[in-house]
């Protein structure tokens, strides 16, 4: 087998979560994304928005940052990757 400089990329499948949101922020994030579309001139719905919105507030904690990088249980640690099932992945940002 070669030996690779990149290691086995995770999996990238995405997963489905259903989340309840007060009607103040449906309001607003709607908002978002009408501001979103004035802007770019793309409409996108929250729904497509919202994981770039969350990939981007995780992204910007500085403490959960190092919660991760000091491998603090519960944090998404980010660790060398493992070999893993295809169900499975060891980062949620990076692996969608």
């Amino acid at each position: 087998m070669a030996n690779l400089k990149l290691g086995k990329l995770p999996d990238r499948t995405p997963s489905k979560i259903t989340i309840s949101v007060s009607a103040e922020l449906n309001l607003a994030l709607k908002g978002y994304a009408a501001l979103y579309r004035q802007t770019y001139g793309e409409s996108e719905t929250v729904a497509e928005l919202i994981p770039f919105m969350l990939a981007g507030f995780l992204e910007g904690d500085r403490a959960f940052a190092k919660a991760r990088k000091e491998g603090l249980p519960g944090a998404g640690a980010s660790e060398k990757p493992r070999r893993q099932s295809a169900s499975t992945s060891d980062d949620p940002l990076r692996g969608g």
